[in-house]
């Protein structure tokens, strides 16, 4: 494929949940970790709290609904400029669903995207509806999950 791109993420995770006694048992240590690139803020991850996770602190699992709704937008956004439709605003109240199975292995089963999208009065409403399908074709995070991902958006003109 010789029109095909590469392009690399190089991310590093460190565990910093050691509070002394390393793994030693399942209740002697924090899930804590930070997760680095290079030239950017660190994030403080941990898992979840249902296993046993720091709750200010971002999971893999929030990491995964916020890569999908953040690539949604992004391919919205570049689609609406080319179609010359001004967004002014753009919100999204996503949500996954996760189920884990007796034997203690999980899996995510869904992805709903809830944009609320804001564009000029003189927009046209339709077609600013309709870019999310397009901007979901494009999205690189969904075309990468093996479950659905589906899109309810909601689109208001200004004012």
């Amino acid at each position: 494929m010789a029109n095909t791109r590469e392009h690399r993420y190089v991310v590093t995770v460190s565990w910093t949940g050691n509070l002394g006694s390393g793994t030693s048992g399942y209740r002697d240590y924090a899930r804590d970790c930070e997760i680095a690139v290079d030239g950017k803020p660190a994030i403080p991850a941990s898992a979840d709290p249902a296993f046993r996770g720091d709750r200010s602190r971002w999971n893999p699992e929030e990491l995964l609904v916020a890569s999908l709704s953040a690539c949604h937008k992004l391919s919205y956004l570049h689609l609406a400029a080319a179609a010359g439709i001004v967004v002014t605003a753009y919100s999204d109240h996503a949500e996954g669903v996760m189920e884990i199975t007796p034997a203690g292995a999980g899996r995510f089963t869904s992805v709903m995207l809830h944009p609320a999208v804001t564009v000029k009065a003189d927009s046209d409403i339709e077609r600013a509806h309709a870019l999310h399908e397009r901007a979901h074709e494009m999205c690189f995070i969904a075309n990468s999950v093996n479950f659905p991902v589906g899109c309810e958006p909601e689109i208001k003109t200004e004012g």
